[in-house]
């Protein structure tokens, strides 16, 4: 993650769905241009996956007691997001958009299980005109009202919904990139007209109604058009293709591996798609600056390496292919499951003449263990995400001689109290974006390895992705791995003062190491 200083995080051309009354019931990289996708009009069929009756199990043996959903998971850093009362299984979003006009369509399509007897639940959104909502195929009555990181969009469908039950949420709604929204937005926007989406941490829900949480992981698929002279991108592998009469395409993407919304990656901009592999064959696609291919396709040919690099550290890459999208309306970078997004400004080497945009592109990578695969419980444990990105790229950088790992923990070990006292410690932080998280997580990572010795350590970091490939975890799951693959019960209290104390502790092996006053 690369988040902002602030979080750290013409119309189209057929008419929107009508809407209803919200009262309503109811081994070397080669790289190879790709072709270019072709122009956007509203898509007048629903991507709706089939729904599951909601009728209750013959042999239910309790009570029916339907009730409301909670309007939040209790995130500590977000407590709004997220919705209760159900977990979802998958997404099916049609996304239509007009470049230039920023005006879309879409509909989401969210298959769900009940977690308790509903008589109404919630998604989160930000900026939409909701059109239509329907449960099981039935029009749900529906309203909006504020919330703390957006809107609540509530939904009462027809009949209520049994715990254990399947069901699938369907919203057609319709809204333009930049129109104002109650929150933080992630539209990032091009000079070529097109957008990108950077969601995390809180921003999905300005480019479609879903469950915003970490917690919750889906599998998914994308149908997003782009007109002719534009590509559009998404998470996982693209299907196929379907050209449309009047010259657009509608790209069709599938993402097997659970996903959480802020790691979405959907785009419509001017670009080439470049294809290679990894030394061990996993397929890479990157998507490029139209007309700056030349200068792009090196740099995305160096992740076969880093691949490589990493993948000696934690095991096999978690998901089924890997890229860069680099937008020039992107200034930061940020670890899109399986298409992590950067700016073009990253690509400029140092004083020395070094590409230390690599540290970045070994950053964004090791989050598709750190982050992507492994995803935290809740947004206070984002040490897991940026800690281990921030170690290893520093790591990356001490082997190719351009830093000293030790130079730089270092000076974060002696700033790091003033920041614990201002920002919160790095397992406890108050917000997200800040030095503790970053740099702090990195540093009790150091320390930990100061500790155990570099053998323990590396176990620890490898198996770390493959206990918890696919699910969430907690920095308390983190100090039982710990020791669990130690041995070493002392390293318990060793992780909590590190993560959660209100001082630095002493760094093992550097007893000379001081803090700034």
């Amino acid at each position: 993650m690369s988040l902002p200083a602030d979080d750290r995080p013409a119309s189209a051309s057929a008419p929107a769905p009508a809407p209803v009354q919200a009262s309503a019931p109811g081994r070397r990289t080669l790289l190879r241009a790709g072709a270019v996708g072709a122009t956007t009009v509203a898509m007048a069929g629903t991507a709706a996956a089939a729904g599951t009756a909601s009728a209750a199990p013959a042999t239910a043996a309790r009570g029916f007691d339907p009730a409301p959903g909670a309007p939040g998971v209790g995130d500590p850093l977000f407590p709004t997001l997220g919705n209760g009362g159900y977990r979802v299984t998958h997404y099916d979003l049609t996304f239509d958009f007009t470049p230039v006009s920023y005006d879309f369509t879409g509909v989401v399509a969210m298959r769900a299980l009940a977690t308790q007897d509903l008589s109404a639940f919630n998604l989160d959104t930000d900026g939409h005109t909701i059109d239509r909502v329907t449960v099981d195929g039935r029009d749900a009555a529906w309203s909006l009202s504020p919330g703390q990181s957006g809107q609540e969009l509530t939904v009462t469908p027809a009949r209520p919904l049994h715990d254990g039950a399947a069901f699938t949420v369907e919203v057609h709604y319709h809204g333009n990139g930049k129109d104002h929204r109650s929150s933080l937005s992630g539209w990032v926007f091009g000079a070529d007209g097109g957008f990108a989406c950077a969601a995390q941490a809180s921003r999905a829900d300005t480019f479609f109604p879903c469950n915003d949480t970490p917690s919750d992981k889906a599998a998914w698929t994308f149908h997003i058009s782009a007109p002719e002279g534009y590509v559009a991108t998404a998470n996982g592998e693209l299907l196929r293709r379907t050209p449309r009469a009047d010259g657009s395409t509608v790209w069709h993407f599938a993402l097997r591996e659970p996903m959480p919304t802020e790691l979405c990656g959907i785009a419509v901009v001017k670009g080439t798609y470049l294809y290679g592999a990894s030394h061990t064959g996993l397929p890479l696609r990157h998507v490029v600056p139209r007309g700056e291919e030349d200068t792009y396709a090196p740099i995305v040919a160096r992740t076969a390496d880093h691949l490589a690099w990493l993948e000696a550290k934690f095991g096999r890459y978690p998901f089924s292919l890997y890229g860069l999208h680099i937008y020039g309306g992107y200034t930061d970078a940020l670890e899109n499951q399986t298409l992590s997004l950067f700016g073009t400004n990253w690509f400029k080497p140092n004083a020395d003449g070094n590409p230390t945009w690599e540290n970045t592109m070994v950053h964004e990578l090791t989050h598709q263990w750190w982050g992507d695969s492994v995803t935290p419980r809740d947004w206070q444990q984002a040490w897991l995400n940026e800690g281990p990105a921030t170690y290893y790229a520093a790591l990356y950088s001490e082997e190719r001689g351009w830093s000293v790992m030790a130079d730089t923990m270092k000076k974060t070990y002696g700033s790091l109290n003033a920041v614990r006292a201002a920002d919160g410690p790095p397992g406890l932080p108050n917000a997200l974006g800040g030095t503790n998280i970053y740099d702090g997580g990195a540093l009790v990572l150091y320390a930990l390895r100061m500790r155990a010795g570099q053998s323990r350590f590396d176990r620890i970091m490898r198996l770390w992705p493959e206990r918890y490939r696919n699910s969430t975890a907690s920095s308390e799951d983190f100090i039982r791995h710990a020791v669990r693959v130690t041995g070493d019960t002392t390293l318990d209290p060793f992780l909590r003062d590190w993560l959660f104390g209100a001082v630095n502790p002493p760094m093992p092996g550097h007893p000379d190491w001081s803090v700034t006053a």
